[in-house]
């Protein structure tokens, strides 16, 4: 039994690129009876046409990732499962408007938010959705770490954008959590009790709303 619970059945953990939110997402699942989904954007044959020719293919790699995220959440969030605990989620739905209104021009948008909005009510919000927050230079240390080819094209300019719709999106949020964590360079992977810091933010119950809190060192 883990002496830390949480007292959620549905938990997104979301961030910019390279905050680390799938690294955590693998170790809960390591440890936790949970149901974890995670984002498969290496099936998406369109990205990295989309960091070396952004204009062009935008609407495509968004129209992509939108499909795929709905085909992924309708199945694993809609499918009873009475042996797990809760279900782990490292992308949120409402991340594939956030990335196309930042990729797409204004008449394209529109377009994708109609259909955006008639399939997202297909499924339900998470309980809570926990957002990594890290620095540019962070982010971009991370992503060179990694080393995916498709991702060296990404600029500081572009991370500021994603990083500013998500803000922009949590201020209108009133119908449940949202948790930030300033993380930085806190290294949840290597570090024991920096995993442990994590979890324990995320045992506690929080009222709808956005909550900033700093584990930055």
């Amino acid at each position: 039994m883990n002496s830390i619970e949480f007292p959620y059945n549905f938990i997104a953990i979301e961030g910019n690129i390279g905050s680390g939110k799938t690294t955590f997402c693998k170790k809960i699942k390591e440890e936790y009876n949970c149901k974890l989904i995670l984002e498969e954007f290496d099936d998406n044959p369109f990205l990295p046409h989309f960091y070396k020719d952004p204009e062009r293919f935008a609407f495509t790699v968004e129209l992509f990732f939108m499909t795929e995220r709905y085909k992924q959440l309708q199945k694993q969030l809609l499918s009873q499962d009475l042996f797990i605990d809760f279900t782990l989620t490292d992308y949120a739905f409402i991340k594939t408007l956030l990335f196309a209104k930042q990729n797409l021009e204004e008449g394209e948008f529109r377009m994708f938010q109609q259909l955006y909005n008639t399939l997202s009510q297909s499924f339900p919000q998470p309980e809570i959705l926990v957002y990594f927050h890290r620095s540019v230079d962070v982010l971009q240390a991370n992503i060179a770490k990694r080393g995916r080819d498709y991702e060296k094209d990404i600029t500081d300019a572009y991370l500021l954008k994603v990083q500013n719709s998500y803000f922009e999106y949590f201020r209108n949020i009133l119908s449940y959590p949202i948790l930030i964590i300033d993380l930085n360079t806190i290294d949840f992977e290597e570090n024991e009790r920096n995993y442990t810091e994590v979890k324990m933010l995320l045992s506690k119950r929080y009222n709808p709303g956005v909550h900033r809190i700093s584990l930055m060192v």
